[in-house]
C-alpha cells in the first residue's frame, strides 16, 4: 500500500471517530485513534501516516512526534475532509 492510500484510509478513520467542527474540519484525539481496534489493524505505523498527512497539510496537530499515553489528548484535525 502506498502513502496516498494510507492517508486516504486515515481520513476515513478520522471521519468515523472524530467530531465535526464549526469550520468544516473534523477533530479526533490521538488516543482515540491509537486505541481503536480497527485503526490498529489498518495502520502498521499510525504515527508515520499522521506525519505524512501533516506534511501534506491534510491534518494538523500540535506535536513534533506523537507518543501513546503522553499525547493521547492531542487533537488531530482533518483540515481537508
Amino acid at each position: 500500500m502506498n502513502v496516498d492510500e494510507e492517508i486516504g484510509r486515515l481520513k476515513e478513520e478520522i471521519m468515523r471517530l472524530g467530531l465535526p467542527q464549526s469550520d468544516g474540519s473534523v477533530s479526533v484525539k490521538f488516543g482515540t485513534l491509537f486505541n481503536d481496534e480497527r485503526c490498529a489493524n489498518l495502520f502498521e505505523a499510525l504515527v508515520g501516516t499522521l506525519r505524512a498527512a501533516k506534511k501534506r497539510k491534510i491534518v494538523k496537530f500540535d506535536a513534533e512526534m506523537l507518543f501513546q499515553g503522553m499525547h493521547d489528548n492531542v487533537d488531530i484535525v482533518l483540515v481537508k475532509p
